[in-house]
């Protein structure tokens, strides 16, 4: 009996593992001037993910390409690679989000932090900054929903 239950912790600790290396890649597009994108980058980087960064004078194809409707964009597009799966990251995606995207893994095509909101990560970084985060399927005919709401958590 001891033995199952090694094997069952072992397995456990294994799946867990193989969910934080999954979480490790993340493409971020941004622009070459844009300073708060460049700060949420390294707030990704500071948070363990082996971030590839391009810069794009004109990210809307790269929106489009997303499926990121334009009420739901944001200044920088990322696509994290989880497994089998590639979310997108629209704008200042704060990291509790990113976390509870990671543990919940919901058929979505990704998050959204329209706009700039003060103090979102990256333009303040304030934990007490209240704006919401969304989820979006890329559809058009999908109505984004509330995923997290910051400062509310």
């Amino acid at each position: 009996m001891k033995t199952i239950k090694q094997a069952a912790l072992a397995a456990l600790l294994s799946l867990f593992a193989a969910q934080a290396a999954m979480a490790q890649a993340m493409t971020v597009y941004k622009t070459p001037w844009c300073g708060c994108c460049e700060d949420w980058t390294k707030a990704m980087e500071a948070a363990g993910y082996d971030v590839t960064t391009h810069d794009i004078e004109d990210l809307t194809m790269v929106k489009k390409q997303a499926g990121v409707s334009p009420e739901m964009e944001g200044c920088h597009t990322a696509s994290l690679e989880l497994g089998s799966r590639t979310y997108v990251l629209e704008g200042h995606v704060p990291l509790q989000a990113i976390d509870k995207l990671i543990a919940e893994m919901p058929d979505i095509r990704g998050l959204s932090t329209p706009g700039m909101p003060a103090g979102s990560l990256g333009m303040g970084d304030d934990e007490d900054a209240r704006y919401d985060v969304y989820a979006f399927t890329g559809r058009p005919q999908d109505t984004p929903t509330v995923y997290y709401e910051a400062g509310r958590e």
